[in-house]
């Protein structure tokens, strides 16, 4: 089974681009981020047509999550993340494809910091740790993917010592990334490639992408009865170097489980559950 997170950076415009992943690498589950449309103009129907059911929370001009599920139709369970009831910002959605959790990501990116964008971001990732932490103690087969906007140590970053001061790197958002991951979490790209320079985002400008000086900030946290699962974590890197790109390319794991059997297992759940 495999599970992909990709920011694609304005799904209007980059919609051709998208379905050519899709068709290429067929994905089981997809996560996207940054939409940067509103719910009305989600290409839902274009997606059904590549085999993909979908739930999105939408905002226009800005932020935006998506959850696609190939032959499957993910189930919502929530479309903002708890602890604020006034953070009006689509970057949380979280639904039930088959026996999996799948939780949605794009976590504030918080420059300028010091400053409110940076108190903000610190603020959204106090309230994912305690949410997060929920998800772990339900016992349930929990992904979190998306785009962190976080670097977590100096492999994950091109010249770390350029970054010092940035929102994404400053110490108290790779503290937070870390006590995030010590509740449990398995960050499965560094599970796979532990000592690999391996990125996810690359700038648009100063060649970037041509000279590899990328970042990894796009992740897949799973829970530990998922980690044991894990076979295969990657970026597909290609991606990124087609016109008319998302500055991102999308990460992908894959899980020693089929899609169809994860889905009959949630059924017969569920059956289980009307029988008593």
């Amino acid at each position: 089974m495999r599970i992909a997170t990709y920011n694609i950076n304005g799904i209007t415009a980059r919609l051709p681009s998208l379905l050519d992943w899709l068709k290429e690498t067929q994905p089981d589950i997809a996560c996207l981020q940054e939409l940067k449309t509103p719910d009305d103009r989600f290409p839902a129907a274009e997606l059904k047509r590549a085999g993909y059911n979908a739930i999105w929370h939408g905002q226009k001009s800005w932020n935006g999550v998506a959850i696609l599920a190939r032959g499957q139709t993910p189930v919502e369970i929530r479309r903002a993340l708890p602890g604020d009831p006034h953070d009006s910002h689509s970057r949380y959605i979280e639904a039930k494809v088959g026996a999996l959790t799948i939780a949605c990501l794009y976590l504030p990116n918080g420059n300028p910091a010091p400053g409110p964008k940076f108190d903000y971001k610190l603020m959204w990732f106090a309230r994912l740790i305690v949410h997060a932490k929920t998800l772990l103690k339900s016992g349930d087969p929990v992904i979190l993917a998306g785009d962190f906007n976080v670097m977590p140590t100096e492999l994950d970053v091109y010249k770390p010592e350029n970054w010092e001061g940035d929102a994404l790197f400053r110490p108290e958002v790779r503290e937070a990334y870390r006590r995030l991951i010590a509740q449990g979490w398995t960050d499965a790209i560094r599970k796979k490639h532990p000592k690999e320079r391996i990125y996810t985002f690359w700038k648009y400008w100063r060649n970037s992408f041509a000279r590899d000086a990328g970042l990894r900030i796009d992740h897949l946290l799973l829970t530990p009865d998922l980690a044991k699962k894990l076979k295969a974590a990657g970026v597909d890197k290609a991606t990124r170097g087609r016109p008319h790109s998302s500055d991102h390319a999308p990460a992908w794991i894959e899980l020693g489980v089929a899609a169809k059997k994860a889905v009959t297992k949630a059924k017969k759940k569920a059956q289980t559950k009307r029988a008593r």
